[in-house]
């Protein structure tokens, strides 16, 4: 996601007490370098470990003083551009504030120039509307050694299950007055996901065809439409779709690809609220996918050829609240979102989602009330609707994250 740039004046807390930012950006740009050949396996492990903390530490200062040039002392020149604009995003999708609350560290390992690392870090996120969300992610960092300093190069973050099974019956609901579709019966449920998955076999191509909803510009918030391959009990994901970002009273339509765990990018085409849009992925040859974007109502068209390392696992049809790197942002109201003609290749074979078996999942809130419902199939075996519902929309903390940039 992409965020409005805007001030804030918020307290930091560390996980042992107040952060003096001057300070804390003196200590980061004065930290000194370890190297292999000058520390011990141990002593070099530390220190990167202290360079993850201390670039977690710049980029809560960045976020709330507006400067991001204090996280370049601890990334490479590209992953610094990535959290500059991630900063960005969540500011642009409601988030005010978020704190590093703890580290729980994993494996740590360096070989020459580089390293890896992970860690369990939990952060606390405060959103415009007062509330606040608290979860625990796993990143998974690569560093490199850049002129006798360690730089993070690149921080994935392969989260649990993105769905999780239902018990046989939807969740709480509470949907408008105006809805027209029938909610269905029952729903796995996810922190940031509502449509269809299918995940039984080997898929090579996904297509779905949706009408870009007309998204209200009174809730600061987002969401993402999408088909992907993918990303439902593993970390790789192949998926595109369209968006919509409300800040400031207005509302931006944009089309993307992403590629897990890269970041995902804006496309040339352009969309408005009522465009048909059809996004097809297909493996034409082994690790290479075609990715193809029309507009059918403005007849325009975007299609790139990419290699992508997929797993083949699932395929989704997908409503989504995005995230930002430090938090999912708020979901914004975009009433209903209907597909159509939804379908995927399977063990060789073309088939509609009701022969794929594809199982309906709800959006659910900390509460447990869906936020996001999707329908029924339609008698065609083929398309659906999601609606937002009127539950408060601050998705459950956990779930997959998903970072979106330009």
């Amino acid at each position: 996601m992409r965020k409005l740039l805007i001030g804030l004046a918020i307290v930091l807390t560390s996980c042992v007490g107040p952060v003096d930012i001057d300070r804390a950006v003196q200590q980061l740009r004065q930290q000194p370098a370890a190297t292999p050949t000058t520390a011990t396996a141990d002593a070099t492990a530390e220190a990167v470990k202290q360079v993850i903390e201390a670039a977690d530490r710049a980029q809560q200062t960045a976020f709330a003083t507006g400067d991001p040039s204090v996280m370049r002392v601890t990334a490479t020149p590209d992953y610094y551009d990535e959290l500059t604009q991630i900063n960005t995003d969540l500011a642009r999708g409601g988030v005010t504030g978020f704190t590093l609350v703890g580290i729980e560290w994993g494996d740590v390992t360096v070989s020459g120039t580089t390293a890896a690392a992970t860690a369990y870090e939990t952060w606390r996120t405060t959103y415009n509307d007062g509330s606040q969300d608290q979860r625990t992610d796993r990143n998974d960092y690569a560093l490199v050694l850049d002129s006798g300093a360690w730089k993070i190069q690149a921080d994935a973050q392969p989260s649990a299950q993105g769905v999780t099974p239902g018990s046989g019956t939807a969740p709480a609901q509470t949907q408008p007055d105006t809805t027209t579709t029938t909610p269905a019966r029952i729903s796995d449920t996810s922190g940031n996901w509502s449509g269809y998955v299918a995940s039984s076999g080997t898929y090579t191509s996904v297509t779905g065809t949706w009408i870009v909803p007309q998204v209200g510009s009174t809730t600061t918030g987002a969401d993402a439409t999408w088909v992907g391959i993918g990303g439902v009990s593993g970390t790789d994901l192949i998926q595109a779709g369209t968006q919509a970002t409300v800040s400031g009273g207005g509302v931006t339509y944009e089309a993307w690809i992403e590629m897990l765990p890269d970041s995902s990018h804006t496309v040339s085409l352009d969309v408005a609220p009522g465009d048909s849009v059809t996004v097809s992925i297909t493996e034409q040859t082994s690790g290479q996918w075609l990715i193809a974007m029309v507009n059918n109502t403005t007849k325009a068209s975007y299609q790139r050829t990419v290699r992508y390392a997929s797993s083949r696992s699932s395929a989704e049809w997908i409503q989504e609240a995005p995230s930002a790197g430090r938090g999912i942002i708020p979901l914004d109201d975009f009433g209903t979102v209907r597909f159509t003609g939804g379908s995927a290749v399977r063990d060789g074979t073309t088939q509609s989602l009701s022969a794929l078996g594809a199982t309906a999942v709800a959006m659910i809130n900390r509460a447990g009330q869906a936020i996001a419902q999707p329908s029924t199939l339609g008698a065609d075996g083929s398309s659906f609707a999601v609606t937002r519902t009127s539950a408060p929309g601050t998705v459950q903390g956990g779930g997959r994250t998903f970072r979106r940039r330009p």
